[in-house]
């Protein structure tokens, strides 16, 4: 497992060794877009307003402060669960060319073929640390899209050490959390050999 520190924005170059397992800490520009953004790119045809292309995206619907004049604080930003935007994602990639996706959890075979055919990387950042994940956002930069309220409007952050973030889907496409499952589940059915061993005798 190795650590690396990356700066939007991002080059195919920049993110080539890293493999799941590794840690990322990110600076620089990082947006929240969940799912109705993703929609509104994939079904609406709906340019996305914000350039994400070799930068980063964030499956958040953060906690914003309005401070007046287009003025924003980010309170709290945790991440939710991607496998809710995994029906978008390798089109999103595709068209968007986003180096970096953030969430929660893990996401399917579109991600996977998106990160290797695309270069690019699904991450996780640890769950119960909106308002920590908050300190590390320098400055809300731009706001989009507020038609649809807070959780789902674009926001525009610039991060400082954001993270850390745990890569699960490389550039190879490998995926960690179902790595995992394999791995799980064979320790899980030897477990159990050796209980149904220890209880036989009970009928």
């Amino acid at each position: 497992m190795k650590t690396y520190h990356l700066t939007t924005p991002i080059s195919d170059d920049d993110i080539k060794d890293i493999r799941i397992g590794d840690i990322v800490y990110l600076n620089g520009s990082l947006t929240t877009c969940r799912d109705v953004a993703h929609r509104r790119l994939v079904e609406e045809h709906r340019p996305l307003p914000v350039n994400v292309t070799d930068r980063a995206i964030l499956h958040a619907g953060p906690i914003i402060k309005d401070l007046g004049h287009d003025k924003y604080e980010m309170v709290a930003v945790g991440p939710t669960t991607s496998m809710r935007m995994e029906k978008f994602e390798e089109e999103f990639v595709k068209q968007t060319r986003v180096k970096l996706i953030v969430g929660k959890g893990g996401m399917g075979p579109g991600t996977e073929r998106a990160c290797k055919k695309y270069h690019a990387l699904h991450l996780v950042y640890p769950a119960g640390n909106a308002v920590y994940a908050a300190l590390h956002v320098n400055k809300i930069v731009d706001a989009q899209w507020k038609d649809l309220g807070m959780p789902e409007t674009l926001w525009a952050c610039e991060v400082k050490d954001f993270g850390p973030l745990i890569v699960s889907i490389d550039t190879n496409g490998d995926n960690l959390f179902e790595k995992n499952k394999v791995i799980f589940n064979e320790r899980k059915e030897a477990e159990i050999k050796k209980i149904n061993e220890q209880v036989k005798f009970i009928k």
